[in-house]
């Protein structure tokens, strides 16, 4: 009888998971029917659209209208770059605050996390006069520190959870053995992390690559990324609906590829620590 009630509650798991799986998918998928149909057709209703003639045509006028290779470049740039030089902060930050702890450290972590509950809207007027005054409008420099600035306290959190899953006694037999601080942390603490590092790097890009907000605001065209891109297809004269869905499909998917064959790293990192 236990045995029938486990089976029926794994089946039940199983369907439900795959429901909540087909309900996140679902807006991706329809975003790219309809970027292979007419203007027209793109607004009809469903079972219309999908019988309606299939297209490459939006594809075609948004490759002529924008320079998709320029948005894509400048994206990876940012997530990449933005990544490289939170970690450079967080590792050494992460690594003190897990096995260097003081009598504020919770409070400071806390602290960190709280920023992110802020509406960026609140800090947006100093920020670009800031930028504006350092030259920094519309560069990838500026959009990578405002990248590293938005996301440092997620990786912070990430490294920190995973760093405390490391028994201390390891880098005390290193500091035993004549290690020094730097190589303690790039020799010993950086390998033993690795599945919680790659996690959280992942994690950076994805987040970095769908940043719209501060894109669409301190960016115009030298810099901007391929949320811009998006962007650029919503007019005063209304949605291009179809070449709205184009776009929208050649921005997200070099993001989706990335996911699925990191997958599985990514679900290892998560699962040995980096976010318990």
């Amino acid at each position: 009888m236990a045995r029938r009630v486990s089976n029926g509650q794994k089946a039940l798991t199983t369907v439900l998971a795959w429901a909540v799986g087909l309900l996140i998918f679902f807006p991706i998928l329809w975003t790219v029917l309809m970027s292979f149909h007419a203007e027209g057709d793109a607004i009809k209703s469903p079972f219309e659209m999908l019988s309606s003639p299939w297209t490459l045509a939006s594809y075609g006028e948004v490759q002529e209208r924008s320079n998709y290779t320029l948005h894509f470049f400048n994206s990876v740039v940012i997530s990449v770059g933005s990544t490289v030089l939170a970690l450079v902060i967080a590792i050494p930050g992460a690594w003190a605050m897990a096995f260097v702890p003081g009598r504020k450290t919770k409070d400071l972590l806390m602290w960190m996390l709280s920023t992110k509950m802020m509406p960026a809207v609140g800090v947006l007027i100093p920020m670009y006069l800031g930028f504006k005054n350092l030259g920094l409008l519309d560069t990838r420099t500026g959009l990578v520190i405002i990248m590293t600035l938005i996301n440092l306290p997620i990786i912070i959190w990430m490294l920190y959870t995973y760093f405390k899953e490391i028994p201390g006694e390891i880098l005390e037999a290193a500091r035993m053995d004549g290690a020094s601080l730097r190589s303690e942390i790039i020799h010993v603490l950086t390998p033993m992390a690795v599945p919680g590092i790659a996690s959280t790097v992942l994690l950076n890009i994805i987040l970095a690559w769908n940043e719209a907000f501060w894109t669409l605001q301190l960016t115009t065209h030298n810099a901007a990324p391929l949320t811009t891109f998006i962007a650029s297809y919503s007019s005063p004269e209304g949605l291009f609906y179809a070449k709205l869905s184009a776009a929208s499909t050649m921005a997200i998917a070099p993001i989706l590829i990335m996911g699925w064959f990191s997958q599985k790293q990514l679900v290892r990192g998560l699962t040995f620590g980096a976010v318990k």
